[in-house]
């Protein structure tokens, strides 16, 4: 058995959890914060049996896009604040970290 721990923009979240289901697995959504951009993104708990690791991996694949996104970064916490002139930058956001870990022991009640 694996445990998946997958971290994936608030905007795919909805169409990654619909997607879940139809194929018939079962997470557990969580909200969580970047810390890059600080950004809201949805964490998904996903325990599954090692042979279907795999299927889990491509549905997340095909719901979780890489895309630009123009941001204005924050301004530096210490230092000369008042000369920082804020440009926006773009980034790359979306898309999935997906972290699978060997799960020792599973109890359901």
């Amino acid at each position: 058995m694996k445990l998946l721990i997958a971290v994936i923009q608030d905007k795919d979240s909805n169409r990654l959890s619909n997607a879940l289901i139809k194929e018939g697995f079962r997470a557990t959504k969580l909200a969580s914060t970047g810390g890059f951009l600080r950004a809201g993104n949805t964490t998904f708990l996903i325990g599954i049996e090692d042979d279907r690791v795999q299927s889990a991996l491509d549905v997340i694949r095909a719901n979780c896009k890489v895309r630009d996104q123009l941001v204005t970064p924050v301004s530096p916490v210490s230092g000369a604040a008042d000369s920082y002139i804020p440009f926006p930058v773009e980034v790359q956001v979306g898309g999935a970290a997906v972290f699978v870990l060997p799960v020792e022991r599973f109890e359901h009640f």
